[in-house]
């Protein structure tokens, strides 16, 4: 029987190794605990949860729902053992974290196929198919490892993201494009950067709302000293007003057409997709909580009404420039043995950390079976969150959770509140095409859409 070792017993670990081993694969699960901790785990648990004990919107018309139900339909772990320990919470799914832990350890413990090993993983193996899932707190000497093999600067210990929204919200009664120090583009074209000027009377509004927003504490495995290149933008406000007018807010170069003068202050948006269907707030790493972030950036005249698909957010995370590093079915371009699942792959979060390491099972099993890989299509949650993963067009590869921005478009234009349901309709469809053409049964029915 073909063996493949899987490094790492979080979520991605775990389901990498029970898909692999549904499959026929003989499966090592290499897991520290409980001889070893990272200072963010006190369970003896696989799959343990750390920073909540929600798995987010269980709505398939949200992207993490849809997400949700994809894997579902591949017999994900995580999904049913997350349905068995669920809490009340609304639309959100919600879980017992120390049940889920529980269930998640009993799944593993009942798979004959599985091999779970106490072990500390210092040193990468040269051979052998080996997922790595070791998460965002991947320990130095496994992290110096991969650094030897990608090169270190591809590897990041710390998120450092901005939010995004998208094209389609920005006023552009209130923007204009134009590149630092260049001309205007004639009338209707396009530059690198779209300019969202503020006045002195709104940029005082904005300064006071930031530095007095609610802040996201810090968790106890987290330094509060971050990287001057990298400081949330409430840090800088803080240290004066006119700090941002001379750091990711500054006018200098830039000629508003609707006065003919250098704003007071600028936000720059820039691509962060090849499309330019949706925009980065360049600068804007934060720790504000997610509802301050969607009040206070909102001030800003140009995003009055902005839908944001990811919010910022700075903290500790270990994870590779993806795009430069990994191949389209995750693994080392330099070290092909080596696949790599969850949070280090790229992507944010738990359910889209625990969905590559789902599709790592698959496509592990069918390497090891002499088959091709098999990738889901980019219509589909799943294969939005791969194609964020092989974005070269990002100039600084930032991690993600799934969002509908991601995915390829849709052939019609409608109002947002009936783009959820037909990405969800068009991704459920696509996405049991692709399991039925690997191979797959769907392992449920999807619920009407």
């Amino acid at each position: 029987m073909a063996e493949l070792t899987v490094i790492g017993g979080g979520l991605a670990g775990c389901e990498a190794a029970l898909m692999a081993a549904r499959l026929g694969v003989e499966v090592r699960l290499l897991e520290m605990k409980p001889q070893h901790y990272t200072p963010a785990h006190r369970s003896p648990h696989l799959a343990e949860l750390v920073c909540s004990n929600s798995l987010r919107s269980a709505q398939p018309t949200s992207a993490v729902g849809l997400l949700k139900l994809e894997m579902a339909l591949m017999g994900s772990a995580v999904i049913a053992a997350a349905r068995r320990t669920a809490v009340g919470a609304g639309k959100a799914l919600a879980v017992d974290r120390q049940r889920f832990a529980q269930c998640m350890d009993q799944m593993v413990r009942r798979q004959p196929n599985i091999a779970r090993l106490t072990r500390r993983v210092d040193r990468l193996p040269r051979q052998g198919l080996t997922i790595v899932a070791t998460g965002p707190l991947t320990t130095d000497e496994l992290a110096a490892e991969l650094a030897r093999i990608t090169g270190s600067q591809h590897l990041h210990f710390y998120d450092a993201i901005a939010p995004i929204v998208t094209r389609e919200s920005v006023d552009m009664a209130h923007a204009f494009w134009q590149d630092r120090y260049a001309d205007p583009p004639p009338p209707g074209g396009e530059a690198d950067y779209l300019n969202c000027p503020l006045s002195q009377e709104e940029f005082a509004a904005f300064h006071q709302a930031l530095t007095s927003a609610e802040q996201v504490p810090l968790h106890p495995f987290e330094s509060p000293r971050f990287f001057e290149g990298c400081l949330p933008i409430e840090v800088m406000a803080a240290r004066g007003e006119k700090t941002l007018l001379f750091g990711p807010m500054k006018p200098v170069g830039l000629t508003d057409p609707r006065t003919g003068r250098r704003p007071f202050a600028v936000l720059q948006l820039r691509r962060e997709d090849g499309q330019g269907r949706l925009m980065n707030l360049v600068g804007f790493q934060t720790k504000l909580t997610h509802s301050a972030q969607r009040r206070v950036f909102r001030l800003i005249p140009a995003l009055a009404r902005a839908e944001f698909v990811r919010l910022g957010s700075i903290h500790r995370n270990t994870f590779l420039d993806a795009p430069r590093v990994l191949t389209p079915d995750l693994r080392l371009a330099a070290a092909p043995h080596l696949m790599i699942a969850g949070q280090l792959s790229g992507v944010e979060g738990y359910v889209e950390s625990a969905a590559m390491g789902l599709l790592c099972g698959l496509n592990a099993a069918r390497i090891l079976a002499g088959l091709p890989t098999t990738l889901p299509p980019p219509t589909t949650a799943t294969g939005g969150l791969l194609a964020h993963l092989g974005n070269r067009q990002t100039k600084d590869f930032q991690p993600s959770n799934v969002n509908f921005g991601l995915l390829a478009p849709l052939e019609e234009r409608l109002p947002k509140r009936q783009r959820g349901r037909a990405y969800a309709r068009r991704a459920i469809a696509d996405f049991i095409s692709w399991l039925e053409a690997a191979g797959l049964t769907p392992a449920e029915d999807p619920p009407p859409l």
